[in-house]
């Protein structure tokens, strides 16, 4: 009885709550209403221990989704699915798969070191009643934060930085990676400009897939997972937060693999940068500080991109320019040249390891070359280019990566016989993949390895014949340097005998003013 007296009158207590309630909203101006809201809160949070933290999804820029808001929504995503009832599905642009968030008006707990929250998803709608083309975009939503007010601190202080810090690494996590190139200078204006464009970066490489010894393998494994969590050592050190890898070798030896066997063990994008394409240093530039953090910037064969010397065509006479304006095929020649990139290496040298190669952090810059000797040692120097990787001729271990990639075999009859091969010839990995791939549904392991055998004896038989053809133009080289020797000698020995073998000679003299004339023999003994 007494509970029902109780239930009764918080029943007209609330309602008589809510009368004054919509009175005051109804009637009394806003300046009032601010006040009234004010004081009703400091009254009601003498007997509410909750405080409430709302994050909205738009702060400031109309037009610019809040980074916080969209932290929490992915931490909340990831944390929620097994535990709220009513879910929303998004195909969220440059996400690998649907992503799951929570319906309007859903509640969600979480718990942090001991501490009980509790996270609602509300949607605002405005009140006037005014058509419009877009309602969607009217729609205001926000996230709000409910917890008792003795764990202010460690929620204000800890708990909010690692729901951003973990839903940022969740959207780093589940974003599609990019694969950009940069386009023509002369395209960065205009109403669609873009510095660089961009397809998915599929690339299915990885370091398991990867034909190269297992050692050097792991090695640039743990290099690269040093790198990426050496954020505070970097600023330690006071270094950019970047590291330089020089790939080289022959064609076909898999230095573009490697390079994608890097980004998908990071989960990095990839910026592969045409040196042709910019005009200029400053160009370069901005290039450089439109890249996006755990990224690895590519400059592919650039001992071919540009004559990096810094070297610049030398200027001709006014009359011979004169001529060459008047003469059209030269006219259009000069045209061509000036629209050629006039990046340098200083330029190129800054954009590595200058004031402005600091812009951003965990990147990664990868040159790769056929030729290392033919690039200058100011570009390939440490601390520039780090780490030096030579991708080289493919050896056994490679061997049996690729055979099981191919193959799905691990071991067979044919492989002592392999392995022999492979230590007296040079075969790209390339060209043993090739030689492993079946080409038909007949094909099997056998005949593959059968037509690897084939190919890699091909291969010493046409090496024994180079090397028996280079020894035999070595020797013949000897011997006519003998030969020249030897024809040398004789001609020395006979300007020498022809130079003391001159018996006598007369010689005229002047003794005391006088003409005379003495004899000279070859014994030595001198007559008048």
């Amino acid at each position: 009885m007494v509970l029902k007296i109780m239930w009764s009158q918080m029943g007209s207590l609330m309602a008589t709550f809510m009368f004054v309630y919509a009175i005051v909203q109804q009637y009394f101006p806003s300046q009032f209403r601010g006040y009234f809201e004010r004081y009703t809160n400091k009254v009601v949070s003498l007997v509410y221990p909750y405080i409430q933290i709302t994050f909205h999804e738009y702060t400031g820029d109309r037009f610019k989704r809040s980074e916080v808001y969209l932290a929490i929504q992915n931490y909340i995503s990831a944390n929620s699915s097994t535990r709220a009832k009513r879910l929303k599905a998004h195909d969220v642009k440059d996400s690998k798969s649907i992503v799951l968030s929570l319906e309007d008006n859903e509640e969600v707990t979480d718990e942090f070191k001991g501490a009980k929250l509790w996270w609602t998803c509300y949607k605002s709608v405005p009140k006037n009643g005014s058509f419009t083309f877009y309602p969607a975009s009217d729609e205001k939503r926000f996230y709000k934060l409910t917890f008792h007010r003795r764990h202010r601190d460690l929620i204000t202080e800890t708990y909010l930085n690692y729901v951003v810090k973990e839903g940022k690494t969740i959207a780093v996590k589940n974003r599609q990676r990019k694969l950009y190139t940069n386009g023509s200078s002369e395209s960065w204006y205009g109403k669609k400009r873009t510095k660089w464009t961009h397809v998915h970066f599929e690339h299915p490489a990885t370091f398991d897939t990867l034909a190269m010894n297992p050692n050097k393998k792991q090695e640039i494994i743990n290099d690269l997972v040093k790198f990426s969590k050496g954020k505070e050592y970097y600023a330690k050190i006071g270094k950019a937060w970047k590291r330089g890898y020089l790939l080289y070798g022959p064609p076909g030896t898999g230095k573009s693999t490697m390079i994608a066997a890097m980004a998908n063990f990071l989960d990095y994008d990839v910026y592969d940068l045409e040196l042709t394409a910019v005009k200029d240093n400053t160009d370069l530039r901005k290039l450089l500080i439109d890249t996006s953090n755990k990224s690895i910037i590519v400059i592919e064969d650039i001992d071919c991109s540009l004559d990096l010397t810094g070297q610049r065509k030398k200027e001709k006479e006014k009359d011979d320019d004169d001529e060459e304006k008047k003469d059209p095929i030269s006219k259009r020649a000069l045209e061509e040249e000036e629209k050629k990139s006039k990046v340098t290496l200083s330029g190129l040298l800054n954009f590595i390891d200058g004031i402005w190669s600091a812009c951003g952090g965990e990147k990664l810059i990868v040159f790769t070359t056929n030729y290392v000797d033919k690039l200058d040692p100011a570009l390939v120097r440490r601390g520039r280019m780090d780490k030096h990787i030579e991708l080289s001729y493919c050896c056994f271990e490679a061997f049996r990566v690729l055979a099981k990639n191919y193959l799905d075999v691990e071991s067979h009859n044919l492989f002592p016989r392999i392995e022999c091969l492979l230590g007296q010839t040079d075969m790209t990995p390339a060209d043993v993949a090739e030689n492993l791939m079946p080409k038909s549904d007949t094909e099997d392991a056998d005949t593959c390895l059968k037509s690897l055998v084939e190919a890699l004896e091909k291969v010493e038989e046409k090496t024994r014949i180079n090397e028996e053809k280079l020894m035999a133009e070595n020797e013949e080289k000897l011997k006519a340097e003998e030969e020249a020797k030897l024809k040398a000698g004789e001609e020395d020995e006979e300007n020498l005998v022809k130079e003391n073998g001159h018996c006598s000679g007369k010689e005229e003299v002047k003794c005391n003013g006088t003409s005379c004339t003495k004899e000279v023999k070859e014994n030595g003994v001198i007559n008048a």
